[in-house]
């Protein structure tokens, strides 16, 4: 049966376009297709596979300016960004289609065989399910690796950016890929659960909150399906003593502030020891409050709407619950007096645990500040949350914030004076209720991949 979706223009409130899901009958042509172009990908030699990635990395600078465009209007990213975005999966694949052959190459070991080895074979068809805050990275760093390793893909994008899925498999299409590598299917969450459970689909990605993510890791698990969950996170930078207070507020700022503070691994939680916690908070106020935001075409602003209305209510009322329970409000903070999803560059300050800022994700421009009374105590205070996607320390003493990063913050990204991101050449991921596996890098493409060992006596 099929359903109407929607894409709204969140900076005006609009309807953008609408599309009808696909029914039962053009997914069960579709999950075929994937299964057939399958069995003839995992048999294409890996430098042919890596003309075909560099094919796609050629159509995705092609198309680089509509794709952007799309990508602004059906969530409001600044323009800038969403050009990035496109510029940033282009080179994830230029990466696979460049170290595929040597990522995935066999790998010898010496036993009392004559000879034995560790092989790696794709599993099949892997399910994509991805959410709307970075509407083509998601799925390009899922399918790099998918593809390289000699899998095939379905999409199921979040109903809201359906421009941006139908695109996707246009790129594909149009860089002359192999009919059936990717496709997208336009279907409401209430169809996932049957979608995972298809014998056809042989591992499950997925990117998203972490409520919806146990409910995919249930599903999958009931059928035996690998998965790889990349979820929700309340990611704490530590600024020391001896930071270099420009560069840790600059950092700090544009980490809250990127996608208009809606990533899983922004910046979200700033703990300052407190013989400079006063300093920090002023000079990030200063930045805060400087951080242009309005129409996301213009590239003098920083700062977008929020990708939807019913998501910026739902910060708004994480920050007043706080207020409430003894957060100190700096800027930002109220709902503008006009059409959209639009929210103000927010601080809050005196955060304690108890407080959504503390305990929840603030997923929109929302800083919260938290007191450490020293160095042991930031890290405790960084460690404690169900999250463990990222974190950041910032110290003049880089051998020591290098044992921090390394060995105490828990979290699976942990970046000295840098705000973190990603990046195709290491491994991405998170732990404790952030979720598990990895995306990216060698590591990422061994994930959807039989790792197999062969015996010769």
């Amino acid at each position: 049966m099929s359903h109407t979706i929607s894409s709204i223009d969140p900076s005006t409130g609009k309807e953008i376009a609408n599309y009808n899901t696909h029914d039962s009958t053009y997914i069960e042509k579709a999950l075929k297709k994937a299964q057939q172009a399958s069995k003839n990908w995992r048999n294409v030699p890996l430098g042919e596979r890596g003309k075909v990635l560099q094919a796609i990395a050629s159509e995705l600078r092609k198309q680089k300016q509509k794709l952007a465009e799309l990508a602004t209007r059906e969530m409001g990213k600044p323009i800038q960004q969403s050009l990035d975005e496109v510029e940033k999966c282009a080179r994830t694949f230029d990466f696979y289609a460049q170290e595929g052959k040597k990522l995935l190459a066999d790998e010898l070991v010496e036993t009392d065989a004559r000879k034995s080895y560790v092989s790696f074979q794709p599993l099949g068809v892997v399910f994509a399910i991805m959410p709307w805050n970075f509407p083509y990275w998601q799925v390009f760093r899922a399918m790099g690796p998918a593809l390289t390793a000699g899998n095939t893909m379905v999409l199921k994008h979040a109903s809201n950016i359906s421009g941006c899925a139908i695109a996707i498999e246009d790129v594909i299409k149009k860089s002359g890929a192999p009919k059936g590598l990717f496709q997208t299917l336009l279907v409401p969450s209430s169809g996932v659960a049957d979608i995972i459970a298809h014998p056809v689909i042989s591992a499950i990605t997925f990117t998203g909150s972490t409520s919806a993510g146990s409910k995919v890791a249930s599903v999958a698990a009931a059928h035996i399906k690998k998965q790889v969950l990349e979820l929700g996170g309340s990611d704490a930078y530590i600024i020391l003593e001896d930071a270099d207070m420009a560069l840790a507020v600059k950092t700090c700022v544009d980490g809250r502030l990127v996608n208009s503070g809606q990533s899983c691994v922004a910046a979200k939680r700033f703990i300052a020891v407190k013989g400079i916690r006063k300093e920090f908070e002023k000079k990030m106020l200063e930045q805060m409050q400087q951080a242009k935001f309005g129409d996301p075409f213009d590239r003098a602003n920083k700062i977008g709407p929020m990708a939807r209305v019913d998501l910026r209510d739902e910060l708004h009322e994480q920050v007043q619950k706080s207020i409430a329970l003894g957060a100190k409000l700096l800027c930002g903070g109220y709902i503008p007096e006009q059409d959209g999803a639009w929210y103000p560059p927010t601080i809050l300050s005196n955060v304690k645990k108890g407080m959504p800022a503390y305990d929840e994700e603030l997923f929109g421009p929302v800083a919260a500040i938290i007191e450490a009374k020293d160095e042991k105590h930031a890290v405790q205070l960084a460690n404690d949350s169900i999250y463990g996607l990222g974190a950041g320390i910032f110290s003049k003493n880089r051998k020591r914030a290098e044992q921090i990063a390394a060995t105490e913050l828990q979290a699976g990204n942990c970046f000295v004076n840098s705000f973190v991101h990603s990046d195709p050449r290491l491994p991405f991921g998170g732990i404790k209720q952030s979720g598990y596996g990895r995306e990216l890098s060698g590591f990422g493409i061994r994930e959807f991949v039989n790792i197999k060992t062969v015996f010769i006596q």
